[in-house]
């Protein structure tokens, strides 16, 4: 783990005074948000969290402050105010719990291996679980609900606390040591004890399928997944069509997000988004492949950064989208500085995709609707948009 302190260069919150906008999903193995390009991000003067960031940013700021001016904890006033905004998507980082939250997006994280998500009834439950890692080695399976951490309720925690909790952020655990957890499977309850590791995310994978096709796998978008795609679009076998398996990717870095959509896309929109009412836009680089037949899975743990991605090259007419509903995580966050150097992370807009359409809280309707047997209908279409071509 490194000893860098992220508020003497910090990546994500001050660049060249620049306010970097987020669009968070959460892998609770390790915690991936979605940097906005420093060239998309809204200008503010000065450094995060002096300029006086409006509205809710604010109220936590001042929270912030007046529990440190008591001689109280800054972090957990934080907290306190963010729960009383009601913002789904919020979070509050300490200092060393947004050093490691920086540090899971250059793929490198200690934790047991799985992913979750937060239901909309306020339980976790796992949606992917790593093989070869600790949680695998346990027998945690996809669907499974956390119930606890080492004794902590998780139900009803935004998941960037559930994650800290695993990464025992709190006393800067390292690999090798100890975490318990509180888990549900239909009827059955039980607790495992697990050993944290050190972990990489290999967010892109590649293989070859009979028939000429390609599948890459994008577990999430960390940095430089983006150009992973790009790389393995450039390498699959001529004529060979691709499928871009986005299932169970919670999301990531939007930057990454939007150099995968540039190796499918000639240039052109990739989505819009608003930060307090102010509209801006996201576009794809030129001289992407416009020629492969492509699909993209998608299913409800497709998230985020992902769905960003499945509604460009869907609406775009360049994919055609199979599986099942997205989750619908649209929102925008916009991380702030308090006043002790933790970190406020607040919901200050939405996104759309080329054609105006909203996700957040609707997510996105595949254009062939399939559940376990996504791929083999994946490969069908596949054949099919081959032989029409």
């Amino acid at each position: 783990m490194s000893g860098r302190d992220p508020f003497c260069q910090p990546r994500r919150i001050r660049r060249g005074a620049a306010l970097t906008l987020v669009f968070a999903s959460v892998l609770v193995a390790g915690a991936a948000t979605g940097a906005l390009p420093q060239s998309q991000a809204k200008s503010a003067q000065g450094e995060a969290g002096s300029a006086g960031p409006a509205g809710r940013h604010a109220d936590v700021a001042r929270a912030a402050e007046e529990a440190m001016a008591d001689g109280k904890s800054p972090v957990q006033a934080a907290k306190r105010a963010v729960s009383r905004s009601g913002d789904r998507w919020a979070a509050v980082y300490s200092r060393g719990e947004y050093e490691e939250f920086e540090e899971s997006l250059d793929g490198q994280y200690t934790g047991v291996g799985l992913w979750a998500r937060s239901e909309r009834d306020g339980r976790i439950e796992v949606t992917r679980v790593r093989a070869g890692s600790p949680a695998a080695t346990a027998g945690i399976r996809p669907g499974d609900l956390l119930r606890s951490v080492d004794g902590e309720k998780t139900d009803g925690r935004p998941v960037t606390e559930v994650v800290s909790l695993l990464r025992g952020d709190a006393t800067d655990a390292p690999a090798g040591t100890a975490v318990r957890l509180g888990l549900e499977r239909g009827n059955r309850a039980w607790t495992e004890t697990l050993r944290r590791a050190q972990l990489s995310t290999d967010a892109v994978t590649v293989r070859e399928l009979d028939g000429r096709v390609t599948v890459i796998k994008v577990a999430t978008f960390t940095k430089d997944s983006g150009h992973q795609v790009r790389e393995a679009v450039r390498q699959s076998p001529p004529g060979a069509g691709i499928v871009l398996d986005l299932r169970g990717n919670p999301g990531g870095l939007v930057g990454e997000a939007v150099t995968a959509a540039s190796a499918f896309l000639d240039g052109g929109l990739v989505a819009t988004y608003d930060v307090d009412g102010e509209q801006r836009a996201l576009h794809a680089e030129p001289g992407g492949d416009t020629t492969r037949p492509l699909v993209a899975l998608v299913d409800g743990g497709t998230m985020s950064a992902a769905e960003l991605l499945t509604g460009a090259v869907q609406d775009r007419g360049r994919a055609l989208v199979v599986g099942s509903r997205t989750f619908g995580k649209g929102s925008v966050q916009m991380p702030s500085r308090l006043p002790d150097g933790s970190v406020a992370e607040l919901t200050v807009g939405h996104y759309r995709t080329p054609s105006g359409r909203g996700v957040d809280g609707r997510g996105i309707t595949p254009d062939l609707e399939t559940g376990e047997d996504a791929l083999p209908r994946a490969q069908a279409v596949l054949r099919g948009l081959a032989s029409s071509s």
